[in-house]
């Protein structure tokens, strides 16, 4: 076997690297899920989740993937046949569409140019013009990984209101909770999803709902047939700290490790920490003279950057390059942009120098790999970091 020193670069926008003190937390024994011990565990991440998501509403916690949740968001509240509206941000958003196509729902999409999130003044014209109301919810991703954009979840709250429309709004932030700011309550979301493996700092392995109270009303006489993704029998078991069958335990006893240490850093300041690494990338991005996927001024993510190659380079080519050279993972181009861009994942368990030792692998490879560049990538991000100050939020 062959060994390399130092850390490997996990630099894809998640699965995130998972901090030390969650590590040990995950790594303790294993107790009854059914004990008396338990029961402060699951009151604790349910409660802890609540915090994070900004709700007072029920969250629910499934030992699923990020997919899991999106299924039960959909099956809880809406029936065979139910018209949901949709918007094209990326790959993901593409897949939940799919997904809702498969559970028999009657999907439309609002195409998008994969460079932005989606546009609230669209929904809101669709919306308008379902005078019947037959459009039941709207599917909105908040960042959409797949190509570093985020959508306005609280101008999507605002574009229903002004059409009229009791639709349900229904929300994906798999890859935003934790990492970039979001308010359920505040923003008036119906359903949220999300995952572990993002910024909760976690392995993949657990997915939440975010309940708001019409939307679990309507799941007492509306939704498709379910058990494992049933709202009602986890909500009834979860008031004790318990629930309806073997939960992930000791991802649970990491989950609320990792609670703590985003409410010890202050969760506005977890926010303005990715958007500060966010604009360096970009300043060094812009030095290589090479194109940020998302054009949207404003929309650009906090979690990672997507990357555009030059004309006639090949994106996985270019990664094959760095995790070969210098040991660092980026992520690759999904569907529509597959070999067109690569994404350099800045979220989670990260700082300055972490940042710093990204970038400067990537420009490694970038001249290793003979890809078309600007040298000095590098050395803008620094400045930016330098002319910010932990807390603040460079400019864009």
């Amino acid at each position: 076997m062959s060994h390399r020193s130092g850390r490997h670069f996990l630099q894809i926008p998640g699965p995130s690297p998972v901090p030390d003190r969650v590590l040990r937390a995950i790594s303790a024994q294993t107790i009854d899920h059914r004990g008396p011990d338990f029961a402060e565990v699951g009151k604790k991440a349910l409660q802890g989740m609540k915090s994070i998501f900004k709700t007072s509403q029920n969250v629910v916690i499934y030992p699923a993937s990020g997919t899991g949740a999106w299924e039960a968001a959909l099956v809880n509240v809406l029936s065979e046949g139910d018209h949901v509206l949709m918007y094209e941000t990326g790959h993901f958003a593409t897949l939940w569409k799919k997904m809702a196509a498969k559970l028999g729902l009657k999907a439309e999409f609002i195409e998008g140019d994969w460079r932005g999130g989606a546009d609230p003044d669209a929904i809101e014209t669709r919306l308008r013009a379902d005078k019947a109301h037959e459009i039941k919810a709207v599917c909105v991703v908040h960042n959409e990984t797949s190509t570093g954009s985020v959508s306005p979840i609280a101008e999507m709250r605002r574009a229903l209101d002004a059409a009229g429309h009791p639709a349900l709004l229904m929300v994906d932030s798999i890859s935003g909770l934790g990492s970039i700011d979001f308010r359920f309550d505040e923003w008036g979301v119906d359903v949220c999803v999300s995952g572990s493996q993002k910024g909760l700092m976690l392995p993949p392995g657990l997915s939440f709902n975010a309940v708001s109270e019409r939307a679990y009303d309507y799941s007492k006489t509306a939704g498709s047939r379910r058990s494992y993704w049933d709202w009602q029998e986890m909500v009834e078991i979860n008031r004790g700290g318990y629930f309806p069958y073997t939960p992930a335990t000791n991802l649970l006893f990491g989950l609320n490790e990792a609670i703590g240490l985003l409410h010890a850093e202050g969760l506005d300041n977890v926010f303005a920490r990715h958007q500060r690494h966010a604009a360096a990338t970009r300043a060094a991005v812009q030095q290589w003279g090479l194109e940020n996927l998302c054009t949207r001024q404003g929309q650009e993510s906090g979690v990672l950057t997507a990357v555009l190659m030059p004309e006639g380079h090949s994106a996985d080519a270019f990664r094959a390059v760095a995790l070969q050279h210098y040991d660092i993972s980026l992520g690759s181009g999904l569907s529509k942009v597959a070999d067109k861009v690569f994404r350099i994942g800045h979220l989670g368990d990260f700082n300055d120098l972490a940042l710093a030792a990204t970038l400067s692998g990537v420009e490694l490879a970038l001249r290793k790999a003979k890809v078309p560049h600007q040298p000095g990538g590098v050395e803008a991000a620094l400045a930016m970091l330098e002319n910010t100050q932990f807390g603040q939020t460079a400019a864009a």
